[in-house]
């Protein structure tokens, strides 16, 4: 008979908690965003959503959970788990990563997409790409050379527009906010043009997570 009493009463404060965290939200989807580290792309998400009013108890940003595609899946599965444990799961995950030289990005990208409610959102070469596309049209793939990495190209291109950008920079989400629709129309266009090449070099779907975040209230 204890042991039943006590197993109703941890049943009971389990609801009682579960109850208070569904009052703390607004009524719509709950989200949980995991980033490569706590960098750039940790501090461009927190930023839209300081910068439209998203309740933190709605979505979720995450970095330092590892450098790599497959870290970030793993750790997005772990804190899915825990609240889906808690009886309050997100309905959506977003793992966040850059192609770079990651030998398990394709392993990753396929292995989300059999995932109902993940998104993989890409960046190819890398994150800044995204931000480049705020000011030009670019098409032309990336490569390493043997003096420069893919990225370190990209990040090359990028400071012919910002030249003080740098690594886990903050307030790049307003400081481009003026050319935001422009980025995100380059790159629907892009993603256009790879898939009609079958070659994803360059391209990002950065925008993709980012009209979520701005309609997100709304749906």
């Amino acid at each position: 008979m204890g042991t039943d009493n006590l197993f109703h009463k941890r049943k009971a404060k389990q609801l009682a908690n579960y109850k208070r965290q569904v009052a703390k939200r607004a009524p719509y989807a709950k989200i949980l965003i995991v980033c490569e580290g706590e960098k750039t792309e940790t501090n461009y998400f927190k930023e839209i959503v300081d910068y439209y009013a998203l309740n933190s108890a709605n979505v979720e940003v995450c970095g330092d959970c590892g450098s790599d595609p497959g870290s970030i899946l793993k750790f997005a599965r772990q804190r899915f788990r825990e609240e889906h444990d808690r009886g309050d799961p997100f309905d959506r995950v977003y793992c966040v990563f850059d192609r770079d030289a990651h030998t398990n990005y394709n392993e990753t990208q396929k292995a989300i997409q059999k995932l109902r409610g993940y998104h993989a959102i890409t960046s190819v070469p890398c994150f800044e790409y995204w931000l480049l596309l705020h000011f030009v049209r670019s098409t032309q793939p990336f490569h390493s050379t043997p003096q420069k990495s893919a990225g370190a190209t990209v990040l090359t291109e990028l400071k012919k527009y910002m030249p003080d950008y740098k690594k886990s920079q903050h307030s790049l989400f307003t400081c481009l906010l003026g050319q935001l629709e422009f980025a995100k129309s380059n790159a629907t266009f892009v993603l256009q043009d790879v898939s009609a090449r079958g070659d994803d070099n360059p391209s990002t779907r950065v925008h993709e997570l980012v009209e979520f975040m701005q309609r997100i209230k709304a749906e």
